[in-house]
């Protein structure tokens, strides 16, 4: 009797692989909340005299607000499908440094000193413009440059030292002044976090960012100024990181060169961390925000445990590659479900 010849498995007839178990509870778009609660459950038991207090809430949300501001303006371009705008950072040291300068050494007032800085942040995202979307460059190339370009222009302007004491005024209403216990400057960026939400979520302007960000030749197709939303994005961009300046120099009092250069890294992990949230693989703004605070929890609670600030450094590094890695990972098991039904 001949042997009989191994017959090929059926893969229709092999169990799909198993959806997570917050997948099949439907929660996977608030994953980041529920970690989040699990961190300050957490950290309130290793250090409830500290971590549950109404000043350590007032130093998370008061301390986060340049970051949040400068988020939004990250936002804008990212999510019109420029992924990277490198002088976002720059230009928020930019807009401080011109503020500080023209009050502190030529005694200009402070609210033209203000507009003056948001007006120098203004003419970089008008660059970008021109060298990004006019001669279609890649916006990681120039972004590159541009911040290069402006972090020299920073420090010859301030003859590479720190400026200040800013007007009080300023950091009256920004920082000194509360509410509830916390500094003015988190309703200001609550109240630009409100509006960018409520234009990309619920307006015509919205779902053409969006529709670009896909892809820009369906957007063309369908009727879409692609460059001229992307021009727009460059530039509103840009005036957010002025307004960010402006509430950096409030916040500080005094202004440093390096104003800004550390901010951008933690504002894109937030963005790129938010995309995991509220509406999973797509940018929105209600996902960067938990994440902002997210992040800002994390280092706040490892401070409190005494960790040095490298520590908080590799927090944010871990978070941005677990933020791009992720959505990835769910993409794959999604696509070998459907390939095995």
């Amino acid at each position: 009797m001949s042997a009989r010849a191994p017959t090929a498995v059926d893969r229709s007839e092999e169990a799909p692989p198993r959806a997570s178990v917050l997948r099949r509870l439907g929660l996977q778009r608030y994953a980041i909340l529920i970690v989040f609660a699990a961190m300050v459950l957490a950290f309130g038991l290793a250090v409830p005299s500290t971590f549950l207090t109404i000043g350590n809430l007032s130093n998370i949300l008061g301390s986060q607000a340049v970051l949040f501001i400068l988020v939004m303006a990250v936002i804008l371009p990212t999510i019109m499908g420029d992924f990277v705008d490198l002088s976002l950072g720059s230009s928020l040291g930019l807009s401080a440094m011109t503020l500080a300068v023209l009050n502190v050494q030529h005694h200009v007032p402070i609210l033209l000193a203000c507009l003056a800085g948001i007006g120098a942040a203004l003419v970089v995202g008008l660059l970008n413009v021109f060298f990004v979307v006019s001669f279609d460059n890649n916006p990681f190339i120039v972004t590159l440059g541009m911040m290069t370009i402006v972090q020299g222009i920073i420090y010859v302007i301030s003859g590479d030292n720190s400026v200040g004491i800013v007007s009080t005024g300023l950091s009256d209403w920004i920082f000194n002044n509360e509410f509830l216990s916390i500094p003015l400057e988190f309703y200001f960026g609550l109240a630009i976090f409100l509006v960018v939400w409520y234009v990309l979520s619920f307006t015509p302007v919205g779902q053409k960012a969006l529709v670009t960000g896909q892809s820009r030749e369906v957007a063309r197709l369908s009727g879409v100024r692609v460059n001229r939303q992307r021009s727009w994005a460059f530039i509103i961009a840009s005036v957010l990181a002025g307004l960010a300046g402006v509430a950096y120099a409030g916040t500080n009092g005094t202004v440093d060169p390096t104003a800004g250069s550390d901010l951008i890294l933690p504002a894109y992990a937030a963005v790129f961390l938010g995309a995991t949230a509220i509406r999973p693989g797509r940018i929105n703004p209600l996902g960067a925000l938990i994440a902002v605070y997210f992040l800002a929890t994390g280092t706040a609670g490892l401070e409190l445990l005494g960790t040095q600030s490298y520590i908080q450094q590799i927090f944010y590094g871990v978070a941005l590659v677990a933020a791009i890695t992720v959505p990835k990972a769910t993409r794959g098991r999604v696509f070998a479900r459907r390939r095995a039904s």
